[in-house]
């Protein structure tokens, strides 16, 4: 049977669950108390919650979301400098599904979209590049993402470079994983017995790259898969290591990670990316965590072509996605969770987003009866936009 078949035998999940509450039990009863672990990655987020392992291993282990969601971490001042953007005469800003339906300060783009300003919903950012050929006039790629998806982002660049094509830029807002997993354990009021560290970031980066949560802050962490079996093989891992005391960083996704990550990857990272500070929703500014654009690609550094100054603070108006991000929540403590804030009228990105917990939560977790979704325009962009 191949692997990822094999990952989605539900006899395997079933066996594994076992050892895993067995494994929990043990490590409660060390503790005291549930083990608390937190994932960084919004796909597991997604996949914990469809799966309902919370409700499996209630009592046993204690499962918080972390800022693994790349939509989720984008901060607010981003997105109003974006929309922005999009009001612009002649330019385009093209992105993902996800992101038009974030809320700005006072909008989102998909608001500013029906409002007149041009955005376009792409798949790729290659996609963009060929809007850009077909002379959409300016076109703006906004790039989010971790270390997975910025060379998809960097490899859009060299194209429009190949091609002459010089109106395309790139608005990036990628995000480092290292740096804020960091900033996690930097957080005194954040307990935590352990991560799950995704399997997609640390396929690009390595395994190594993460060695420092075990050797210089004392947490086990385990890089697992995106399969029920994988998360369950990867906490059996972790929860050995809580119960005998274990300090490292090991990986349960070994079809996948390797020690030194994805070399190719990570020369497009080196070739068209240069790390810089930047700002992370419910973190703030975490030095060297962001990449922009290297030196040689400047050109297409949307910030600096159109004059774009530091985004502003933002207005979160009681959305407590950020408090989520940092596992302070869980997402039926925030007051708007499912009243003020629903899939249909999202008061943020937690809610927005496929990887968002919230909206993980929502659809497959208990929550209060929401107001029927509102008809009309807001309706219409959300199906348009899936």
């Amino acid at each position: 049977m191949p692997e990822l078949e094999r990952m989605r035998d539900p006899a395997l999940a079933h066996g594994l669950l076992g050892v895993v509450r067995s494994k929990a039990a043990r490590a409660r009863e060390k503790l005291g108390r549930p083990v608390v672990v937190m994932e960084v990655c919004g796909t597991h987020t997604m996949a914990i919650a469809r799966s309902g392992l919370k409700d499996l291993l209630s009592g046993l282990v204690e499962l918080r979301s972390g800022p693994g969601c790349p939509v989720c971490v984008t901060a607010q001042g981003h997105i109003d400098q974006m929309i922005e953007l999009a009001g612009r005469p002649g330019v385009t800003v093209a992105t993902f599904g996800d992101m038009v339906r974030v809320p700005g300060s006072h909008a989102s783009l998909e608001r500013a979209r029906a409002g007149g300003a041009a955005v376009r919903v792409v798949y790729s950012p290659a996609q963009a590049v060929d809007l850009a050929r077909e002379g959409a006039g300016e076109v703006v790629f906004l790039g989010v993402g971790f270390e997975t998806t910025a060379p998809a982002v960097g490899l859009s660049v060299q194209l429009a470079a190949a091609g002459g094509i010089t109106n395309y830029s790139v608005y990036p807002v990628h995000k480092l994983v290292p740096p804020v997993m960091r900033a996690l354990l930097a957080m005194p009021e954040l307990r935590l017995d352990g991560f799950l560290l995704p399997g997609h970031a640390t396929a690009v980066i390595g395994r190594r790259a993460l060695d420092f949560v075990g050797r210089e802050f004392g947490r086990p962490a385990v890089v697992t898969g995106f399969e029920v079996p994988d998360i369950l093989d990867g906490l059996r891992v972790l929860l050995d290591m809580v119960s005998d005391g274990g300090q490292a960083v090991e990986t349960a996704y070994r079809r996948v990670v390797h020690e030194e990550g994805n070399r190719a990857a990570l020369a497009v990272l080196d070739r068209y990316f240069a790390v810089e500070d930047t700002v992370w929703r419910g973190f703030g500014p975490i030095p060297a965590s962001g990449l922009g654009l290297a030196p040689a690609y400047r050109a297409f550094d949307a910030r600096i072509r159109f004059g774009l100054g530091e985004p502003g603070p933002g207005r979160e108006k009681g959305c407590r996605c950020g408090d989520l991000l940092r596992g302070l929540i869980n997402p039926d403590e925030c007051p708007l969770f499912g009243r003020a804030c629903h899939p249909a009228r999202p008061a943020g990105p937690c809610m927005v987003s496929s990887e968002g917990a919230c909206a993980a939560f929502y659809r497959y977790g208990r929550r209060p009866a929401a107001p029927s979704p509102p008809a009309g325009p807001e309706k219409a962009g959300r199906q348009g936009g899936s």
